[in-house]
């Protein structure tokens, strides 16, 4: 697997911070914590990226509240300073990423919205039906195919963190990137990762009780 080195300046870099802010506000422009960030604009990203140049930035508390759609569950919500720094790490790693998933994943993905799912669905019905035929392989009057509907329950606030930060490690060799990563995901909900410099040495100290 190619691995990718030297990322971490190229997301922190005043360029992408102010691109990531540009895709943070796009149809947000009127929230309060957005307006508050943008009366000192230019102060608040050069501030952000001298907290990032020195390893000094912390995400702020998430706010969590309730919504209906149409069940109720609880959304935890990033302040607006930190949503810049999330769309900055995506805005190098995505292009990383999108090269290796399948090609009917379609989640938050440029070009592969509700349409291009519907479409694929469409294809594939056709394709288990024979085009619609009434005639199926097993019978004369057998249409055969299987469709899977799945959710995870609480995915956000379950799934294991270090094992993420894993899968992340095989292909992003970058300490720095890797760090800021696992900082952010200890502030979700509840914790539940630990740092990667914590990790380390945990893994070390065991290594050394063997």
């Amino acid at each position: 697997m190619k691995t990718c080195k030297n990322l971490y300046n190229k997301i922190i870099s005043p360029r992408n911070l102010f691109l990531a802010w540009q895709k943070a506000r796009k149809g947000k422009t009127k929230k309060p914590d957005v307006i508050e960030f943008e009366r000192n604009l230019k102060a608040n990203l050069r501030g952000l990226h001298k907290e990032l140049k020195d390893k000094t930035y912390r995400p702020l508390p998430l706010i969590s509240f309730p919504i209906r759609d149409p069940k109720t569950r609880k959304i935890s919500k990033s302040d607006f300073r930190d949503r810049i720094v999330h769309h900055a790490i995506v805005n190098i790693l995505e292009p990383i990423y999108e090269k290796i998933f399948i090609h009917d994943s379609c989640a938050n993905r440029k070009g592969k919205g509700n349409l291009f799912a519907l479409k694929r669905l469409e294809l594939f019905v056709r394709k288990v039906s024979r085009n619609g035929k009434i005639k199926g392989w097993f019978s004369d009057n057998q249409v055969k195919g299987y469709c899977l509907k799945a959710d995870i329950k609480h995915y956000f606030q379950e799934v294991n963190h270090d094992i993420l930060l894993k899968i992340l490690e095989r292909k992003i060799k970058d300490f720095e990137v890797l760090q800021l990563i696992s900082i952010i995901m200890k502030n979700s909900v509840g914790g539940g990762a630990s740092t990667l410099r914590e990790r380390i040495i945990a893994n070390n100290s065991e290594r050394g009780r063997e």
